[in-house]
């Protein structure tokens, strides 16, 4: 049976949907909706999991997410989201890259579409992906969310250097 928690990141409320297979989707949401239960009362471990695991992300201390995931989608977005989880932490690639990765040199338009579609935003890194040049476009959370997302994990190799 598929559950809902929710995580007040600070970047706003993320819906947290799934099940005890895995987390299905992850989306920023405008509001924890009223009477929301707290996520202890019942919820499938893998939605508590991605909840821990968010907030370490935002903290500083996870730069990688290990959870089960229930994706529902084409064999070729999959694919793509298989692969949006290989780019590392602190670093950016583009469709066009992502399209080669996957031999398919003529397809960095649906990659975008793919991306789009992501349906677990942050654990799928679906905001490292930037345009030609390095030019932010296109986010479902919004562009100035994509830059915030950035500049953390920049901020956070940052701090692992020095």
């Amino acid at each position: 049976m598929a559950r809902t928690v929710y995580f007040d990141s600070p970047l706003g409320v993320l819906a947290i949907d799934g099940s005890e297979r895995g987390v299905a989707s992850v989306a920023f949401v405008e509001r924890r909706p009223a009477g929301a239960a707290a996520p202890e009362n019942g919820a499938p471990a893998p939605l508590l999991a991605c909840r821990r695991q968010l907030d370490e992300y935002f903290r500083g201390v996870r730069t990688e997410f290990d959870l089960p995931l229930n994706l529902a989608g084409t064999p070729f977005q999959l694919e793509v989201w298989r692969r949006l989880r290989q780019v590392p932490f602190g670093a950016t690639t583009t469709y066009g890259a992502l399209a080669a990765a996957m031999h398919n040199f003529g397809a960095a338009r649906a990659v975008g579409g793919a991306n789009h579609r992501n349906p677990v935003s942050i654990v799928i890194p679906c905001h490292r992906v930037v345009g030609g040049g390095g030019s932010l476009v296109g986010y479902g959370g919004g562009l100035w969310r994509k830059e915030r997302l950035l500049g953390h994990e920049r901020s956070v190799l940052d701090q692992l250097k020095s």
